[in-house]
C-alpha cells in the first residue's frame, strides 16, 4: 500500500547562514553604527534574538533578516513566531523571535480532519511531528497532496518518504 509522509522541518544551516548575512548588512549600514543592533541565533533553542536601541529599529532589522531568510530557505519567515518587544536596561529593546519545526498537533489534527473531510479514500495518522497518508494508489496520494497544499499554506509543509 502507497504512502508518504507530511513533514516540516527547519534547515538550521539556512537559517544560520541568514542570520549571519543580516548580521553583515546590519555592520555595515551606516543607521546603525555606534547602535546596539545585533541579532543572536541560538540553535539548541531554536530562537531568533534581536537587539536595539528602540522598537523602530528592530522593525529595521526584521526587515533585513526575513527577505534574507526567504532567499535562503522559501517560507521560513511563516515559521517563526514573535513575542513581544521587551525593555531592557533603560532604553534598549529586545525580541525574540521563535522557529517552529515540526507539525504541532493541532496543525496535524487540522490536515487529518481536511483529508477525512475530503472523501478521498487514503487513511491519515498522525505520528509524532508528522502525518502518515497510505492510500491504494498513488493517484489517489497525488489528489491528496493537492489538496493538503491548497488548503493549507499558512505553515511550510513537505511532502516525502513516499514508499510503493
Amino acid at each position: 500500500m502507497p504512502s508518504f509522509d507530511i513533514t516540516s522541518e527547519a534547515n538550521i544551516v539556512n537559517i544560520r547562514n541568514a542570520v549571519d548575512v543580516s548580521m553583515r548588512m546590519i555592520n555595515n549600514r551606516y543607521d546603525f553604527k555606534g547602535t546596539t543592533a545585533k541579532i543572536d541565533f541560538l540553535e539548541k533553542e531554536m530562537v531568533i534574538n534581536l537587539f536595539g536601541d528602540a522598537e523602530f529599529q528592530l522593525n529595521q532589522i526584521k526587515d533585513i533578516l526575513f527577505p534574507a531568510m526567504e532567499k535562503k530557505e522559501p517560507d521560513s519567515s511563516k515559521r517563526i513566531t514573535s513575542n513581544s518587544i521587551e525593555t531592557v536596561s533603560g532604553n534598549k529593546s529586545k525580541q525574540l523571535l521563535t522557529i517552529k519545526s515540526g507539525i504541532d498537533i493541532d496543525l496535524a489534527k487540522e490536515i487529518v480532519k481536511t483529508i477525512k473531510d475530503s472523501k478521498i479514500k487514503t487513511q491519515a495518522s498522525i505520528q509524532g511531528d508528522a502525518v502518515r497518508i497510505s492510500g491504494g494508489k498513488r493517484d489517489t496520494l497525488q489528489e491528496c497532496i493537492t489538496l493538503v497544499k491548497s488548503k493549507h499554506q499558512d505553515f511550510p509543509l513537505s511532502f516525502g518518504n513516499f514508499r510503493d
